[in-house]
């Protein structure tokens, strides 16, 4: 396969400083997809035509990016310098968390380009820092005061794929998406592909996902085959099976897990404009994802949304809260920690 210019690459570059102290901040970036001109977008830039136009849009929020660095002890605090064309009027968050806690979270005045000085605990270690997703941060650099940062080492990339609800809706922190929780707890490098009102079975977005670098793939679509883009039951049996047939020709030996959609009250009975239930649909999910693993991919998981979630993990009937998020992200554990690669 030929290499893709945009493609994050598997071997970071070594931190390298832009003056003052300021180090460049791709090596520390995680959960990219694609890097344009410097900002992670999760479409391909140069395959954007091809996409439903909301897709496309959803695709330039750098969900699920993080900067990952190491800082050696005594560092007591890094400032992170970035950028955004949607200040809004609401302060941005950053979250700082280490050992699978969050340690503090930093808030900074609403403007395009901004500094955020997040303090360090004395002892130094791993740091993760999820920005404000939802103002579309660019990272422009990081420094350390009193001390160094080194990028925090790599991890198995797991992509993953989905509606608004991997994209993290109603979770209250970027952080609590069941996607980041159970990468956070697998220790995976998670790059969310999660396109608020897509995931319709767009099959170029199949095709993208095979040029993507990464051990696992997760599939978590269907609900908006309901109502969004309403499809019948063989539909959307026939267009798992060729979404997985595509993604296979970049991914063949990968575990790639199924999910399911989860509880949706409204349409689990409901007949969409073709005929078919939620529950109908649901189950031409599982149905093709298990007859795929019995013609001999041995590396095709599926896991059923429908007992995940009852009406308490729901926000807003058909969003999780962070009860829901948490839920999810523990089936999803279970069901991917043997296939951890080491």
């Amino acid at each position: 396969m030929p290499e893709d210019p945009c493609r994050e690459p598997q071997t970071p570059p070594p931190p390298r400083e832009t003056g003052s102290g300021w180090l460049a901040p791709e090596p520390f970036l995680r959960g990219t997809a694609w890097l344009d001109r410097g900002r992670a977008v999760r479409a391909d830039p140069a395959d954007l035509d091809r996409l439903p136009w909301d897709t496309a849009e959803r695709a330039t929020l750098p969900i699920g990016v993080r900067v990952e660095f190491t800082a050696t002890p005594g560092t007591r605090e890094v400032e992170l310098r970035y950028r955004t064309a949607t200040p809004g009027s609401l302060p941005h968050c950053f979250a700082l968390w280490q050992d699978g806690r969050c340690v503090r979270e930093v808030l900074t005045d609403p403007a395009g380009e901004a500094t955020a000085r997040l303090p360090l605990p004395a002892a130094g270690g791993t740091f993760v820092v999820h920005p404000p997703e939802s103002r579309g941060p660019v990272v422009l650099g990081l420094r350390a005061t009193s001390g160094t940062l080194a990028p925090a080492p790599r991890r198995p990339r797991w992509l993953v794929h989905g509606d608004s609800i991997t994209e993290g809706w109603w979770s209250t922190r970027p952080a609590l998406s069941w996607a980041a929780t159970a990468g956070r707890i697998l220790a995976l490098d998670t790059v969310n592909l999660g396109y608020a009102g897509g995931a319709r079975g767009e099959l170029p977005l199949a095709e993208q996902l095979a040029r993507l670098p990464g051990e696992l793939v997760t599939l978590a679509f269907g609900t908006n085959c309901w109502s969004g883009s309403p499809c019948s039951a063989d539909w959307l049996y026939e267009t798992v099976r060729a979404y997985v047939g595509l993604i296979r020709r970049g991914h063949p030996d990968a575990p790639l897990l199924i999910l399911s959609p989860v509880l949706r009250p409204e349409a689990e009975t409901t007949r969409n404009a073709l005929g078919a239930t939620l529950e109908d649909l649901r189950t031409a999910m599982e149905h093709a994802a298990r007859d795929l693993a019995a013609e001999g991919d041995g590396r095709l998981l599926v896991l059923s949304g429908r007992p995940l979630l009852g009406p308490g993990d729901l926000a807003d009937g058909l969003h999780p809260n962070d009860r829901g998020h948490a839920r999810m992200a523990a089936a999803v554990t279970e069901a991917l920690r043997p296939h951890v690669p080491a």
